[in-house]
């Protein structure tokens, strides 16, 4: 086996089961919070089999797996069979190998090299267009979601498919303006070396660019398909919305990836706007392999997941505390608020990284601070020429209101004939 087949296996196969156990044991930690939330207990009874050991609830994951592997795989006749099964394996596929650029630290000491290397805490290093990766791999759920409902055939998964369709495409554009902005002042779409440049400037790009994490955080939260963007599976309105046909290990895989697609999220914004691994006076800001140390490299890690745990938590608590939008308000969010936002974030940056150090030299401040003092004025002033261009409102009626008839007033003898209007809208 060639060295790369030697330090690439055993991370594959670290990655995939963490990520399988992260994503079951995330469900019992999202129905405890949804517990704490509504003022009731939540699951805490399986624990060991055969025993009356609880263990807090812990074992519910397994149960839950357990009865997914043995329920019967029912697939309807009324299906395309072919792409029927096809789309929970691309959907699941596809969440998973998002994961092969993104670093879970930094790198190994160098005791630990092989062929001469360093072992970089990555499934895939040095993939110089990683970013572009993410996204590439990341769109492919739009096919597993719009696949899944034109194969059941099924008037409420096609409406769910349809929906999905356009949320994920609207999204992915200010998502895209986000990310640009970070891309730009770092001069990388390596994921790795955006972190080590807010290292190692000791300032994260969620204070030099507020309005471009504002952007990708909700941009995020909506690719992801979580409350209040779950339009798609909206169960009050779709029954399922797009997996409403599904169940056993074919629902178990949307369901999966739904989740993969938070950690996802969550881990993006954590190493692209929150400094990923780094925080002051604990984890360094070098990667110099001469440097490092298992301490230092086991630190990095604890650091980056916290971060990202943290993030998760927020995603769970917005989902158990918010309402979810319209549809209209939904695309209107996109395309009336997160797109101009976007545009004005990329073109502020890009005259940040071609006039800033010439600003920063002529005021006599230090570069990133005033960046930061020009990245919260343009927050502050889009959310208030947004809010001047759209006042907020409180009418939350239906768009097709009740119409009430109006008696005209009794004539009068010797007036003119009038035109009658019987029918008077409520507004």
């Amino acid at each position: 086996m060639t060295p790369i087949l030697i330090e690439a296996i055993p991370k594959i196969v670290l990655v995939l089961a963490a990520l399988v156990a992260a994503a079951a044991y995330l469900v019992l930690l999202e129905r405890r919070m949804a517990a704490w939330i509504q003022d009731r207990r939540g699951p805490n009874r399986v624990g060991i089999p055969m025993t009356k050991i609880r263990l807090w609830g812990l074992g519910q994951p397994i149960a839950d797996g357990v009865k997914f592997i043995f329920k019967e795989q029912v697939t309807p006749a009324h299906v395309d069979k072919v792409l029927f099964l096809l789309a929970p394996i691309l959907i699941f596929s596809a969440a998973m190998a998002i994961f092969a650029v993104i670093p879970f630290g930094s790198v190994l000491p160098a005791i630990s090299e092989i062929d001469g290397q360093p072992i970089r805490l990555v499934v895939a290093p040095g993939v110089d267009v990683g970013m572009i990766y993410v996204f590439a791999v990341g769109s492919l759920a739009v096919y597993g979601v719009l696949l899944g409902s034109w194969a059941s055939n099924n008037k409420y998964s096609l409406f769910g498919g349809l929906r999905s369709g356009a949320q994920l495409i609207s999204y992915e554009i200010p998502l895209g303006l986000g990310l640009l902005g970070v891309v730009l002042a770092s001069g990388s779409l390596r994921l790795d070396k955006i972190i080590l440049d807010q290292a190692e400037s000791g300032v994260w790009n969620a204070f030099t660019q507020p309005l471009g994490f504002l952007v990708f955080a909700v941009a995020a939260l909506a690719e992801a398909g979580r409350l209040p963007f779950d339009l798609p599976e909206a169960e009050q309105e779709l029954v399922g919305g797009y997996h409403t046909e599904y169940s056993g290990m074919k629902l178990m895989m949307y369901l999966v990836a739904e989740f993969l697609h938070m950690i996802a999220a969550a881990v993006l914004i954590v190493i692209l706007f929150l400094g990923g691994w780094h925080f002051w006076g604990l984890t360094g800001s070098s990667e110099d392999i001469a440097d490092a140390s298992w301490w230092t490299a086991f630190v990095r890690v604890a650091v980056l997941m916290t971060k990202v745990m943290g993030m998760i938590l927020f995603f769970m608590l917005a989902r158990w505390s918010w309402p979810r939008f319209r549809f209209d308000q939904l695309m209107s969010v996109a395309w009336k608020v997160m797109l101009p936002w976007g545009i004005v974030h990329v073109a502020v940056v890009a005259t940040w990284v071609e006039y800033g150090d010439r600003w920063a030299a002529a005021a006599g401040l230090p570069n990133k601070l005033l960046m930061a003092a020009l990245g919260l004025a343009t927050l502050v002033l889009c959310w208030f020429l947004t809010a001047l261009a759209d006042p907020t409102r409180t009418d939350n009626r239906p768009l097709r209101e009740p119409v009430h008839v109006v008696q005209p007033p009794p004539a009068v003898p010797g007036d003119a004939p009038r035109e009658e209007k019987p029918y008077e809208s409520r507004r």
